[in-house]
């Protein structure tokens, strides 16, 4: 089993008609997944053990995940988005149930206390994120780090599966990579104009922008031209890039620093999509 094989054993879990077909589902995190594969094997850890923990931890996340997409309001315009808030809440029990059935099956009782005490501090850090939220009071660079924070903690369980530099290395790694992702899913964003509230744009400018700016954001429904006059005043597209390209260095610099060359060549095939991706806003940016 390679790095690239788990998300092939996730597809039984969550490739369902039912769910696809009436609801949305989270990306799943692959690179996150492939970073912890690639750890463990380097660090000793039994294939077997090593496979059943990427599959239950990706199980976790997207049960997390999957619930986070729930509306708040239990209101409903139709059918279709009641059986798609539905089906989103049962689809993440399910991922949980099936996490917690792996590790009982392969013996690991200890591990499912290790990861269900992550998803209570998962859980505890989206509540201080969303009070933050609540109270305007989230800065665009806390934004980028509490995320990035929410997103590792699962994965971050194993660390004590590790030894010598890589135990010291694993958690900015793991975090880097997930500030990436993060960053990634920021520039589709603000170039989809889809999902604006709440992302780093809306706190930038929540930060930097004039009062009518403010108001504009925090309307209900905006004008799209006017908010897309905001985020080109505002350079946000390029900021995005310059940090996503920051946070690249940072990580790749960080993965020079094990000791085996075979590795660090496994871990930089792992994150080759980044790579494509800042290639090409690279190439899209030079074109405006």
């Amino acid at each position: 089993m390679n790095t690239y094989g788990i998300q092939e054993l996730a597809k039984p879990y969550i490739e369902y008609d039912m769910i696809r077909n009436h609801t949305d589902l989270p990306d799943f995190p692959e690179l996150r997944t492939k970073l912890l594969f690639a750890f463990l094997g380097r660090n000793g850890t039994e294939a077997g053990k090593q496979e059943v923990y990427a599959l239950a931890t990706s199980l976790v996340q997207m049960a997390l995940e999957t619930h986070d997409l729930v509306p708040v309001t239990n209101v409903a315009k139709g059918k279709a988005e009641s059986r798609s808030r539905q089906l989103k809440v049962l689809a993440g029990d399910y991922f949980s149930a099936r996490f917690y059935q792996l590790l009982a099956q392969a013996g690991q009782i200890e591990m499912v206390g290790l990861l269900s005490q992550a998803v209570c501090d998962v859980n505890r850090m989206k509540m201080n994120f969303y009070t933050l939220v609540k109270q305007l009071k989230m800065t665009a660079d806390e934004y980028i780090q509490q995320s990035a924070n929410i997103r590792s903690q699962l994965f971050l369980s194993f660390t004590r599966s590790m030894e010598g530099v890589s135990q010291r290395l694993w958690p900015g790694i793991l975090q880097g990579f997930a500030k990436c992702e993060l960053l990634a899913e920021e520039i589709f964003r603000i170039e989809s104009l889809q999902n604006i509230r709440g992302s780093w744009a809306y706190w930038h400018i929540m930060q930097a922008g004039t009062r009518e700016e403010k108001k504009l954001l925090q309307a209900e429904e905006s004008d799209p031209s006017r908010i897309k006059a905001i985020l080109h005043k505002y350079n946000i597209s390029s900021q995005l890039y310059h940090m996503l390209d920051a946070q690249v260095r940072t990580v790749w610099d960080q993965i020079r620093q094990l000791e085996s060359e075979p590795f660090v060549e496994e871990l930089f095939k792992i994150g080759e999509p980044i790579t494509r991706y800042l290639k090409t806003q690279k190439v899209l940016l030079e074109e405006l």
